[in-house]
């Protein structure tokens, strides 16, 4: 929501520069959009080493109780 309305600020004070930008952003998002699934793959592989490293203290801790 707050992105519509800063572009229709941008539009009342600039019109060209608002139709840019909105013709620019979804090519932008293509753009960005393999190194968001990369950040998702990393932090993936990341909690899976920190659930190898803690597993040993998780398991000498033994069951929870309720």
């Amino acid at each position: 929501m707050l992105t519509f309305v800063l572009w229709f600020i941008l539009l009342i004070l600039c019109w060209p520069l608002a139709l840019v930008a909105l013709v620019l952003y979804p090519i932008v998002w293509l753009l960005l959009l393999p190194f968001r699934l990369l950040g998702i793959a990393v932090e993936g592989v990341l909690e899976l080493v920190r659930a190898i490293i803690l597993l040993p203290a998780r398991v000498l801790r033994g069951p929870r109780r309720a």
